[in-house]
């Protein structure tokens, strides 16, 4: 029988880059699947403490073994910025464009356009946590390019490529990213 695993989020994308990285071996399921309406708070200053907050939210109050992720783009010339606010960087509508909009913005005239996206996991399985993370570092372009993808993709190109994330298409991005990286550690976990 499949193991259940809830992972915490709406966020169909994230859902279906997931679902592929994990493959047969589980069933993912979705605060839609489970019923939960929640707007589940993430007020942690840390993409681990937002990750955990969630985790243990689903865990406390549905009893289901979960994980739950936090993404940022962390941009050296920013000290870090967007970081935790990244989704919501130009404001609370979660707008893509903006957010790449005020990111772009906010480099004109740096040279330093060094970059990572960073994931952490937070995974509660039987009552204990656990927790991943995945970094793929690479730097921010000047105009967005490509049509795949979501959030930062259409101008963040990874090292050792010359296309962007947006370009790249998610056959590529599910094995190099960042999230690829933090859910190969969460699925070698879960395999042992």
């Amino acid at each position: 029988m499949k193991r259940k695993l809830v992972f915490a989020t709406n966020n169909a994308h994230k859902l279906e880059e997931i679902s592929s990285i994990l493959g047969e071996k589980i069933e993912l399921l979705s605060l839609k699947d489970i019923e939960c309406e929640a707007d589940i708070p993430e007020t942690a200053d840390t993409l681990e403490g937002n990750a955990t907050q969630k985790a243990e939210y689903i865990y406390k109050n549905y009893g289901l073994d979960c994980f739950a992720d936090d993404t940022g783009l962390e941009v050296e010339a920013l000290n870090g910025a967007p970081g935790i606010y990244s989704a919501r960087y130009a404001g609370d509508g979660h707008d893509s464009e903006a957010n790449m909009k005020k990111l772009l913005e906010n480099l004109q005239g740096k040279e330093n356009r060094k970059a990572q996206f960073r994931t952490a996991i937070c995974l509660i399985m039987n009552g204990e946590k656990y927790l991943f993370e995945g970094i793929v570092k690479g730097e921010i372009i000047q105009e967005k390019r490509g049509g795949a993808g979501f959030g930062y993709d259409p101008i963040f190109v990874p090292e050792e490529y010359n296309l962007t994330f947006a370009e790249l298409g998610n056959d590529i991005k599910n094995t190099i990213s960042h999230r690829a990286k933090a859910v190969e550690k969460l699925c070698d976990f879960l395999n042992k």
